[in-house]
C-alpha cells in the first residue's frame, strides 16, 4: 500500500460513508421486516434491521476500499 492511503481525511470519508451506508441499510431492513409481517413482529424487524445494516456495510466497506486504492494509485501515476 502507498503512503498516500493513509491520509486522515480519506479515511475519515470512507469511514463515514460505510457508517452512512449501514445506518441507512438498517432503516431498509427494518422498513422491509415491517412491511412484510403482521401482528407482533419485533424479533424480524429487528432481524432486518440487522441484516439489512450488516450487508449495506460491508457492500459499502468495500466500495470505500476500492476507491481508496484507486486514489491512491492514481496519485502515484501523476507526480
Amino acid at each position: 500500500l502507498h503512503d498516500d492511503l493513509h491520509s486522515f481525511p480519506r479515511i475519515g470519508l470512507a469511514f463515514l460513508g460505510v457508517v452512512l451506508g449501514g445506518i441507512f441499510g438498517g432503516i431498509i431492513g427494518f422498513g422491509l421486516a415491517r412491511t412484510g409481517c403482521t401482528g407482533d413482529c419485533q424479533a424480524e424487524q429487528l432481524l432486518g434491521t440487522i441484516v439489512g445494516a450488516s450487508l449495506a456495510a460491508i457492500g459499502t466497506g468495500i466500495v470505500a476500499v476500492l476507491a481508496l486504492r484507486a486514489v491512491s494509485e492514481w496519485n502515484v501515476k501523476t507526480r
